[in-house]
């Protein structure tokens, strides 16, 4: 009964979101700070979208609107494109001078003028393994995007990524419902869906950067940046400077070199403008996000070339000036760059499991932190530098966003926006415990202790993979409050190779992943053992995704204090997953066989001890079913006993319908077999 209790009330309302801070929109932001969109909003002409149908991670399909503010009127993009009148596009771009806007259908870019409400095909490809200006899945699950297109500055050209990606190998999946909404249909027989997808070692998509001519209809390649295509490097990123350069960041297979091309777009000649490279360690080609210019062409670079992310700055001609911030912290954004007077502003981790933001003079190298209070500061700043909104956050206090002034260097004039006062205390009247920061060892964690008097089991939540951070001193409050008040310790843990301790700390695992990161969860689980009010003998080890490979992975070590594990949607091999995310880490299995067999589960699972729970979705089109379903067969093969649960058609995020509330139920009542006396 009080199992039931619990679940009716606190996980619940955590899987409802009733513990989600209120957010400041970001139109309500960009008002606040008068900021002016790429989509040129407030102009004669702006964008509008409904009906959002998700694809994958990001991409979404809707019906989009261009909305004549003149003449009051609102036309829907696609209707001008002949025999497509029914399909639904997939992104759109509004062009810097707002006449034009650029979108796709399918895998066919177009763009539609606004001023005569007419529509231009741009590629006209029927072969669908041909893409033009949009993600295939690879890019937009490990590359985080889905446009792959940018209108030129004087919105005279528009530059696309075109992928081919014939070559690439098909992964198919049965689908067992054909409508999971009310009601549901059960179909005689299940259909098949595919996508490309490349696995570790496997042929990628070949890409190529194209500039089509808004006055011409012309289309040329830079034939320059495709040499990489016989490595099946990767090309994420396109960004036009205000002078007109289209700037194209490319990739190699192995993600240890990362080359930033400037090319001009008519005589299609491009020169590097910066290259990076390494042999010993992966680039972050995300770092490129947070790149800023200046008027005179200066760039500021984010790299952690040098150990640490640092900001440094560059001469037009792509020379190196100066590094700008210091040698032992690393840098998570870049924000704003005030050239009035000249200081740039970002944001730093300040401690592992913290961020503040600062201000430097970069004629005087004189750094000041701007925010105050412990926990997590991001910003919002105004394009002319002397505004921004600080976004607050700590264990206690949910988002929190507060309008500053800048004067001297120094933010003044404080002004709560929101507070989310009422949310903090709601959820303080819960009676809930704060986690406990520690150390275990040079591994960041935190603790959560339930209210009582009772040795209780301990639960200990984690991800583990390379660069990634649960132990942050933000409000989230999840799954883990619902084990606390079921009456479970919450250790959550911070392997090697997290983030924010500097490169040689996120590159620990590099070339091996799976048995550094199992001894630290290993030794944490050890100490937690020894601290009073943990019982050691009920200890329970829970992770998802990377952590559900790596919860599999530690109950398979010899010396595991570990009475029962729940992996959802693991992986079990790592030559089942994407080239993308993979081989950033591991690089090919052609030249890494020991570290690849080394890290499979599937030659662990004689070595499994414990009570193990496997949960996937039979829909996942990221981890997919065939990881759990290899594995188990390893399991079976090897006389091992295991608990299952399978969601049908379900993805990566088991949303479905009530599949998380299930799902969660699921992992309660198997905590409370295997763990409570």
């Amino acid at each position: 009964m009080r199992l039931l209790l619990i679940i009716a009330t606190v996980l619940t309302g955590i899987l409802n979101g009733d513990y989600n801070a209120t957010k400041l929109s970001v139109a309500e932001q960009d008002s606040i700070l008068n900021v002016q969109k790429d989509d040129v909003q407030g102009t004669r002409y702006r964008l509008e979208r409904e009906n959002e149908e998700q694809i994958f991670r990001h991409s979404f399909v809707a019906d989009w609107y261009v909305v004549d503010t003149m003449r009051h009127t609102r036309k829907q993009l696609g209707q001008g494109v002949s025999g497509l009148e029914t399909e639904r596009v997939r992104d759109a771009v509004m062009s810097p001078n707002g006449r034009y806007v650029a979108f796709a259908i399918g895998n066919n870019l177009y763009i539609h003028k606004c001023d005569f409400g007419t529509e231009v095909a741009v590629t006209k490809d029927t072969d669908p393994d041909w893409i033009n200006g949009v993600a295939d899945w690879l890019y937009e699950e490990e590359f985080a995007t889905t446009a792959l297109f940018a209108w030129s500055p004087d919105s005279k050209q528009l530059a696309y990524v075109r992928m081919d990606e014939h070559e690439v190998p098909t992964f198919s999946w049965d689908v067992y419902i054909t409508n999971d909404q009310s009601p549901i249909t059960y179909p005689q027989y299940p259909h098949s869906e595919s996508l490309r997808y490349p696995k570790s070692g496997c042929q990628n998509a070949k890409a190529v950067v194209c500039i089509y001519d808004i006055a011409t209809k012309g289309i040329v390649t830079l034939n320059e940046l495709a040499d990489e295509r016989l490595n099946d490097g990767y090309i994420p990123r396109l960004r036009w400077t205000e002078s007109g350069e289209l700037l194209a960041l490319r990739l190699n297979r192995d993600q240890t070199k990362m080359e930033v091309f400037s090319c001009n777009a008519k005589s299609t000649v491009c020169h590097p403008l910066y290259k990076e490279e390494s042999k010993q360690y992966f680039i972050d080609y995300s770092l490129f996000d947070e790149w800023k210019w200046l008027s005179d062409g200066r760039f500021i670079v984010l790299s952690e070339k040098d150990g640490w992310r640092r900001a440094y700055l560059y001469s037009a001609q792509g020379m190196e000036l100066k590094a700008l911030t210091p040698a032992d912290i690393d840098v998570t954004a870049l924000y704003a760059v005030n050239e009035k007077t000249q200081t740039l502003y970002y944001q730093a981790a300040t401690t592992p499991a913290t961020r503040d933001i600062y201000a430097l003079n970069l004629k005087k190298d004189v750094i000041t932190q701007l925010t105050t209070g412990e926990g997590m500061h991001s910003a919002r700043f105004s394009e002319d530098g002397k505004r921004y909104i600080d976004c607050f956050q700590s264990f206690d206090t949910p988002n929190r966003y507060t309008l500053y002034d800048i004067k001297k260097g120094q933010a003044v004039n404080g002004r709560v926006l929101l507070d989310n006062a009422d949310l903090a205390a709601t959820w303080a009247a819960n009676g809930l415990p704060e986690p406990q920061m520690i150390n275990i060892n040079g591994l960041e964690a935190m603790l959560l202790s339930p209210i009582t008097n009772h040795q209780s089991p301990l639960v200990l939540m984690h991800y583990s993979g390379p660069a990634s951070q649960r132990v942050l001193n933000r409000w989230r409050k999840r799954f883990e409050y619902a084990l606390v008040e079921a009456g479970y310790a919450v250790l959550i843990v911070d392997t090697r190779g997290s983030d924010c301790k500097g490169r040689a700390w996120r590159n620990e695992t590099y070339m091996s992943l799976g048995q550094k990161e199992a001894e630290d969860l290993i030794a944490a689980a050890q100490w937690a053992a020894q601290q009073p009010g943990i019982d050691g003998d009920r200890m329970a080890i829970l992770g998802w995704s990377y952590g559900g490979y790596q919860t599999l992975y530690t109950m398979s070590q010899p010396n595991h204090p570990f009475k029962a594990g729940v992996a959802i949607a693991p992986v079990t091999d790592w030559k089942l997953y994407d080239t993308g995310y993979t081989e950033r880490y591991m690089r090919r299995p052609q030249v890494n066989h020991r570290g690849y067999e080394d890290a499979s589960l599937l030659n662990k699972a004689a070595d499994l001890t414990g009570a193990a729970l496997i949960i996937h979705g039979t829909g996942d089109d990221n981890v997919h079913v065939q990881h759990t379903m290899q594995y188990i067969d390893a399991l079976v093969r090897a006389g091992k006993q295991f608990e299952m649960q399978l969601y049908p058609d379900d993805n990566h995020f088991l949303r479905k319908g009530n599949n998380a509330q299930h799902m969660h139920n699921r992992v309660l009542l198997f905590l409370e077999k295997n763990l409570k006396p």
